[in-house]
């Protein structure tokens, strides 16, 4: 089983890696949305409740994927439902079982900062988008611990549509030796 974690980050003033304010991206950058429907499209996706509700209705459930969201509510319409990370991924495992999602489909934690946080202790890879852009936030991802990730690819600045600028770093798990 495949476990990644996703998401795009800006910094704030002092300099946090901040994914959200106010229970929204505060940038829109087209490029990353392209890259995480692709990624993400015949997949799990793993969500809390909050990332849920901060779809866009038209885009619930996330189509193209099997979405679970991390809630205590027993049903959501359009997705499955569990009460922790572990439940969800369990969840995912089962509809692997059941034929119900490809064997090898990836598990991909898509929000929010707890799930990001969790993440960091189950996930074997790390999809981040940067952002070099200073926004207000009130939700931040975790601090990637450099004891335990490295970075396995790093594409150059590049320029997006709306003039942002913006990278794809891909984290795997340092590999422990003896």
């Amino acid at each position: 089983m495949t476990i990644k974690a996703m998401w795009a980050q800006a910094r704030d003033d002092s300099g946090r890696a901040v994914i959200g304010f106010e229970g929204e991206m505060p940038w829109s950058l087209p490029e990353d949305l392209v890259r995480f429907q692709t990624l993400t499209r015949g997949h799990a996706v793993i969500m809390g409740r909050r990332t849920w509700e901060s779809l866009p209705e038209r885009f619930r459930p996330l189509p193209g994927r099997t979405n679970i969201v991390v809630t205590s509510v027993d049903a959501l319409d359009g997705a499955a439902t569990a009460g922790s990370l572990a439940g969800a991924l369990a969840l995912a495992d089962a509809l692997v079982e059941s034929g119900d999602l490809a064997e090898d489909a990836t598990r991909w934690i898509i929000g929010g900062a707890r799930l990001f946080a969790a993440a960091i202790g189950v996930a074997d890879a790390l999809e981040v988008t940067e952002i070099d852009l200073t926004v207000p936030g009130d939700t931040f991802a975790p601090e990637i611990p450099a004891h335990a990730w490295q970075v396995e690819a790093k594409m150059p600045w590049a320029l997006s549509a709306g003039g942002l600028q913006y990278r794809f770093v891909t984290y795997v798990r340092r590999v422990l030796t003896a």
